[in-house]
């Protein structure tokens, strides 16, 4: 099948481009997500690859290969190469050929119809000293403690293993959703999100900032009924979560601990740091005392794109346990997806981020990049710099400051974030323009109160580090000046345009704003920190330090409307 005015074009070696300004540009983008990654996003046409751990993540989440390969076939300007479609197929088929299950006599056991893959799995160095007796030609005895390194392992031999051992039903405790306190209730696509979850037993579930993960975790807890571990980036964050918990459920707060550098409370529901549980002492980690402390029946990871190393070794020993991973995107920069398919489990929803602004679920956002011209001398230096500190020295270059100076003026009064990487160019820009500065030295009291602060309107503007990336809710912030970042990291880019997404109660829009210096590295990192954004259809709006005045001033004719 071939359509001439088809917005994709498919090739061989599995890339598909995507010609932007069709007018079909965005059915098929929001076809193409679920089973392809993004790699490259400059302005006109953007390439995707189709790999086999998007595939399987399709597959897990209810997409089969004929649909895949319908979407393909639909979007296409040209013919869809014929081998490529066979690989699909072919591709999609390897999930769920292999399972895990509970025998009633054997325990754990490996399954397959077709003992040739058997055959083949149990000749792998790393695999076969996970497996026991082979009980007949399509099963083979599993050690228990081996339930998560085995599908870590089989995955990277291409027979990813559908999951059916079940879980154990943990220790009781009630949990109810709960209007008392407020009147809400739970939005379809959150329903949606913990039924896939519960269905598939454990995974990921993917939703913008601001559209409500919590409540996708509490809407789980209410299934479970059963003690909790919900594993968190920082206290505040964990803070929110209880206090969100404690508005939205059944729970007092008696039945929520602590588990941080500050407190070491074990409770039915139990919120931990991912710092503390990943602390070593004497060479040991301490916390892993939290794992064995109660028979939790679910254990939940916030922001599981972030997930320490050690954590995931703690996550293979936790198999039997049901697993949910809330995030705004699976981009990891280390390249551990597939550590978070095999251990926390594979994506069982995913909403698109246009679908719920379009549904006013989260709020509109302008993404503008200005770019500055480094003086002279600056252009000197960084030219004579180490290549490792051309970054450093381009990100935090003072040509930047009149930049953020006009942008301040400009939305005076709107509540703003100045977010960078670098401290010290943060505590240039606090000092500079008198704002307080929230960064990793700063103490949890200290944080807490002056979020508090920005979120009673009593400070309208403040400046943070990466600290403030993850799971703070700040419901008005309306507008987000990024200064600096971590190198090029998409998920980095995603997570900060999220501090804004809330949805405003003046119904107005958002704008995050990125000060790059042109001609240097810090220009590369910007378009690689931005592909994420583009695969969820926000375009960046690219202009002169030069022409931000005449923007900004048709922005104020327009009282802030769409440009």
């Amino acid at each position: 099948m071939m359509n001439t005015f088809g917005a994709l074009i498919v090739q061989s070696d599995k890339t598909v481009l995507l010609e932007v300004d069709h007018p079909h540009a965005a059915q098929a983008r929001a076809a193409l997500a679920p089973f392809a990654e993004l790699e490259r996003a400059p302005e006109h046409v953007h390439t995707y690859r189709i790999t086999p751990l998007a595939l399987w993540n399709a597959r897990a989440a209810g997409h089969d290969a004929e649909q895949v390969v319908d979407m393909l076939e639909t979007h296409s300007r040209f013919p869809v190469p014929q081998a490529l479609l066979i690989d699909v197929v072919e591709l999609m088929s390897r999930y769920g050929r292999v399972r895990l299950h509970k025998h009633p006599a054997h325990g754990l056991v490996l399954e397959s119809a077709e003992p040739a893959i058997l055959a083949e799995i149990s000749r792998h160095k790393k695999i076969q000293p996970m497996l026991g007796a082979q009980i007949d030609a399509e099963n083979i005895v599993v050690h228990p403690s081996e339930r998560g390194r085995l599908k870590q392992e089989l995955l990277k031999v291409g027979w990813p293993a559908e999951d059916l051992a079940g879980y154990v039903d943990g220790e009781a405790h009630p949990i109810e959703l709960s209007c008392e306190k407020e009147q809400w209730e739970l939005r379809d696509y959150q329903k949606n999100a913990a039924d896939s979850f519960w269905e598939g037993g454990s995974g990921v579930v993917v939703l913008p900032c601001g559209a409500g993960k919590t409540m996708v975790g509490a809407a789980a807890m209410a299934r479970a009924q059963c003690t909790t571990l919900i594993l968190v980036t920082n206290t505040v964050a964990g803070r929110q979560w209880r206090d969100e918990l404690l508005r939205r459920t059944s729970l007092s707060p008696e039945e929520i601990g602590e588990y941080s550098g500050e407190k070491k409370e074990i409770r039915p529901i139990t919120i931990a740091t991912y710092q503390v549980v990943t602390r070593k002492t004497k060479g040991e980690y301490r916390a892993l005392e939290l794992f064995d402390s109660r028979d939790w029946g679910l254990i939940i990871y916030d922001e599981v794109h972030l997930l320490p190393a050690p954590v995931f070794r703690m996550t293979s020993d936790l198999q039997s346990r049901r697993r949910l991973g809330l995030t705004a995107t699976l981009v990891r920069e280390d390249g551990r997806e597939g550590d978070v398919f095999s251990l926390i489990g594979p994506k069982r929803y995913d909403a698109p981020w246009k679908d719920l602004e379009m549904q006013g679920f989260i709020a509109t956002a302008e993404c503008i990049e200005v770019r500055t011209t480094l003086t002279e001398a600056e252009r000197m230096e960084y030219a004579l710099a180490e290549s490792h500190e051309r970054y450093r020295f381009a990100a935090c270059a003072h040509t930047k400051m009149h930049t953020i100076r006009q942008l301040l003026e400009h939305h005076s009064g709107d509540q703003t974030l100045i977010i960078g990487a670098y401290v010290d160019q943060l505590e240039h820009i606090g000092a500079t323009f008198n704002l307080p500065v929230i960064d990793g030295k700063t103490s949890t009291k200290k944080r807490e109160q002056l979020f508090q602060q920005f979120r009673d309107n009593e400070i309208t503007t403040l400046v943070v580090s990466k600290v403030a990336n993850f799971s703070i809710d700040l419901p008005e912030a309306t507008v987000a000046i990024q200064v600096s970042g971590t190198f090029g990291s998409r998920q980095e880019e995603a997570q900060r345009l999220g501090r804004l997404l809330r949805p405003k109660k003046d119904g107005g829009e958002a704008f995050f704003y990125s000060v790059v210096s042109r001609d240097t590295i810090d220009t590369d990192y910007a378009a690689h920190r931005q592909r994420f954004l583009a695969e969820q259809g926000y375009a960046y709006r690219i202009l002169d330090h030069a022409d931000l005045p005449v923007l900004l001033t048709t922005m104020k004719e327009q009282g802030h409307e769409k440009f």
